[in-house]
C-alpha cells in the first residue's frame, strides 16, 4: 500500500494548536504562515511519496553491505539521496546564513515526520546530520562553522554523532577514546565507537563526525569529555577534499529493524591517529553533545509518530479490503469487510487516537520551541523554552513507546497475514523498537522528567501545564456535546493523577529516591498520555466550532471521534498509572536483586 503524507492533519494542528499564526509573526519567520506551510508540505509530500516510500520495503528486503571496509546502501537509496539533497530538504530549518531556508521547527517537524513514515531507515541520515549541525551551529568555532556547515546545510556532506563505545553505552563517564593535541592546534584520536549510525555509507562525498574523546590529564568522569570534529576525508582551506583520514568502518551490525541504515563499529586511530578538531572548549564535550541529542530526541519522538502514521494507513487500508466473517448485528448480508467488525473499529481507532494526538502534542511542542528561540519578549523566551524542554522527554518517550502499541495493533489487524513479512506490517513493528531504546531509553527520559524537569524547579512548569489542561476542560463543559463532557471528564481524572504524582515525585526525591525513579516511567507514560489527550481536547472545540459554521465536515467529524475514543478509551489508563508510580512504588523498591 502506498503512504500518503497528512498534510491535511499537519496543517490542522499547526494553525488551530500550536499556533503557526503566532509563530510567523516572530522575527526571522514573518515568510512562514499558512501559505509557506501548505507549499512547502505539499511538496514534502510529493518527494517522500514518490521517492522515498517506494524504496522503504526493498531496503527492509535488501539491507545495506559491509565489505573491505566499504558499505553499499540500498540500491535506489544513493539516487533518493542526491534528489534529497538537491531538493534542500536537509537545509530546512537551518540558517540563512549557511544557506538553509531559516524555517521554523513548527513546519520543519511535519516534514521531518512526512520523510521518516516514507523511509525510517533513509530519514535517518539526514536527522544525525542535522543534530551535528546544530551543535556545530552552537559551539564551533567561525573556522569549523565556515568549513564545514554549508556543505552540511546542503546536503552535500553528512554529519554523525560518535558516543558509544563497547563499555560505554548510556554511561558516558565510562568513554575511553583519547584525544592528544597537536602542534598546529588540531588532535591525534585514538579508539572505538560502536552503534553509529550512517557512520560508513555511499550516499555523500564526506562524513563529518562528531566526537566524544578525552585529553590527557582531563578529570576523570562525564567532566573530562571534549567533542571534536572528525572528518572521514580532509578538508582543505580551499573548502576542497584532501587525503582520507585514520577512521574507518571495520563491521556494521545486522538489526531487528531499520535495516537499510548502517550502523557502524568505527576505529579511530589505527594508522598513526585520526585528525580531529576540539569542538568549543576542552571538557565540555557532553555539554555540547547534548545540543546534538536533545535535537534527536524530538525528532526520534517524531519517528515514532511517523512509523505509527505509516502503520495505521496499512491496517485501514487492509481492514477495507479483507472479508472475513458477519457483523454481529446482520446489518449486512454475508461476509463482509473487517472494518465493520467492533473489535477492529476498537484497534483501528486506538492507532488512529495515539498517532493523532502525539502528532499534534509534537507541534505544539516545536512551536514552543520557536518562540524559545525567536520571541523579542525575554519573559516569552523563558517560559516557552521551560515548556519544551518538559515536553521533549514526553515527545520522545510516550511517543516511541505508542509507537510500539500501534504498529503492534497493526499487525494484529491484519491477523495471521500481518505475521508475513509481505505484507509490510510486521515491517513496522521491528522498525519501532529501536526508537524506545536510542538516545536515551524510556527510562533515561523519565529520569530526565523527574530530575531536571520536575524536582529542579519544584513542579512549577507541570503545575501551570495542569492550569492550562483545567481551563481546557471549562472550555469543553461549557460546550455541553457527549464528547466535550467525556474529554472534559476525563481530562480532569487524569489531571488531579497527574498533579499527584508530581507531588510525589518532589517531596520524595530526596527522601526515597528509589521510590521515585521506580515511578519514573509511569510518570513519564502518565503524563505523554494527559498532554496528548489534552491536545485533541483543544482539537475537539474547534472541530465543533467549525462544524456549527458548516465548513469541513467529513474531517471535523473525524476529528471529533478521534477525541472521544481517546477520552473513553486511552486516557481512562492514566489513573491507573498513577496507581504504578504511588502505590506501586514498594513493590519494586523492596524487590530484593536475588529474587531475579
Amino acid at each position: 500500500m502506498s503512504y500518503q503524507a497528512p498534510v491535511k492533519d499537519m496543517l490542522f494542528c499547526m494553525t488551530e494548536l500550536a499556533g503557526l499564526d503566532q509563530v510567523a509573526t516572530l522575527p526571522g519567520f514573518e515568510e512562514a504562515g499558512i501559505d509557506t506551510a501548505q507549499a512547502v508540505l505539499d511538496e514534502c509530500a510529493r518527494f517522500n511519496e514518490g521517492v522515498l516510500a517506494p524504496l522503504n520495503h526493498e531496503g527492509d528486503k535488501s539491507p545495506s553491505t559491509f565489505h573491505d571496509g566499504e558499505v553499499s546502501t540500498t540500491r535506489g537509496f544513493s539516487d533518493a539521496y542526491r534528489q534529497y539533497a538537491e531538493g534542500g530538504w536537509q537545509g530546512l530549518q537551518h540558517p540563512l546564513d549557511f544557506g538553509g531556508q531559516g524555517l521554523p521547527k513548527t513546519i520543519g517537524a511535519a516534514c521531518i515526520e512526512i520523510s521518516n513514515s516514507a523511509n525510517l531507515s533513509f530519514a535517518l541520515c539526514p536527522l544525525l546530520t542535522d543534530g551535528a549541525i546544530e551543535a556545530l551551529l552552537t559551539a564551533g568555532s567561525d573556522e569549523l562553522k565556515q568549513r564545514y556547515l554549508p556543505r552540511m546545510v546542503s546536503g552535500e556532506w553528512t554529519g554523525t554523532m560518535n558516543l558509544t563505545e563497547p563499555q560505554a553505552g548510556s554511561d558516558l563517564a565510562l568513554v575511553r577514546t583519547r584525544a592528544e593535541a597537536q602542534p598546529d592546534g588540531s588532535y591525534k584520536i585514538f579508539g572505538t565507537k560502536i552503534f553509529i549510525t550512517y557512520g560508513e555509507h555511499d550516499m555523500a562525498d564526506n562524513i563529518v563526525h562528531l566526537v566524544l574523546a578525552r585529553v590527557a590529564g582531563a578529570p576523570e568522569g562525564v567532566k573530562g569529555i571534549s567533542l571534536f570534529v572528525v572528518p572521514k576525508f580532509l578538508v582543505g582551506d580551499d573548502g576542497c577534499l584532501g587525503d582520507r583520514n585514520d577512521v574507518h568502518c571495520v563491521s556494521i551490525e545486522h538489526k531487528l529493524g531499520i535495516k537499510a541504515s548502517p550502523t557502524a563499529v568505527l576505529q579511530f586511530g589505527d594508522r598513526g591517529g585520526a585528525v580531529g578538531y576540539l569542538v568549543g572548549e576542552e571538557n565540555r564535550g557532553l555539554e555540547y553533545m547534548f545540543i546534538m541529542m536533545n535535537a534527536a530526541r524530538f525528532a526520534v519522538g517524531v519517528q515514532g509518530i511517523a512509523v505509527s502514521e505509516r502503520a495505521c494507513q496499512l491496517a485501514t487500508a487492509y481492514a477495507r479490503e479483507r472479508v472475513q466473517g458477519r457483523p454481529v448485528d446482520g446489518s449486512l448480508p454475508g461476509a463482509a469487510p473487517i472494518i465493520h467488525h467492533p473489535d477492529v473499529k476498537r484497534m483501528l481507532m486506538t492507532m488512529r487516537a495515539l498517532t493523532e494526538g502525539c502528532r499534534a502534542l509534537a507541534l505544539v511542542a516545536a512551536a514552543e520551541y520557536d518562540r524559545a528561540h525567536a520571541s523579542v519578549d525575554a519573559e516569552q523566551r523563558k517560559r516557552s523554552q521551560a515548556i519544551y524542554e518538559f515536553l521533549v522527554p514526553l515527545v520522545k518517550g510516550f511517543s516511541t513507546e505508542m509507537s510500539l502499541e500501534v504498529a503492534s495493533l497493526g499487525v494484529q489487524v491484519h491477523g495471521g497475514m500481518g505475521f508475513i513479512e509481505e505484507t509490510g506490517a510486521a515491517q513496522h513493528l521491528r522498525d519501532a523498537k529501536i526508537l524506545s531504546i536510542y538516545e536515551g531509553t524510556t527510562a533515561i527520559q523519565a529520569n530526565d522528567l523527574v530530575g531536571r524537569k520536575t524536582v529542579r524547579d519544584g513542579g512549577a512548569v507541570a503545575r501551570a501545564l495542569a492550569a492550562q489542561i483545567e481551563t481546557t476542560e471549562g472550555q469543553l463543559r461549557a460546550s455541553g456535546s457527549a464528547a466535550a463532557i467525556a474529554m472534559a471528564r476525563r481530562l480532569g481524572q487524569g489531571r488531579q493523577a497527574f498533579l499527584a504524582v508530581v507531588d510525589f515525585v518532589v517531596e520524595q526525591f530526596r527522601v526515597d529516591p528509589n521510590a521515585v525513579f521506580a515511578a519514573s516511567v509511569p510518570y513519564l507514560l502518565l503524563a505523554g498520555n494527559l498532554a496528548a489527550g489534552w491536545q485533541l481536547g483543544r482539537a475537539l472545540l474547534v472541530a465543533e466550532r467549525t462544524l456549527a459554521s458548516g465548513e469541513d465536515t467529513d474531517f471535523m467529524r473525524a476529528k471529533i471521534a478521534s477525541a472521544r475514543f481517546y477520552a473513553e478509551h486511552i486516557l481512562t489508563r492514566v489513573p491507573g498509572l498513577r496507581d504504578s508510580a504511588i502505590d506501586g512504588a514498594a513493590a519494586v523498591t523492596e524487590l530484593p536483586a536475588e529474587i531475579f
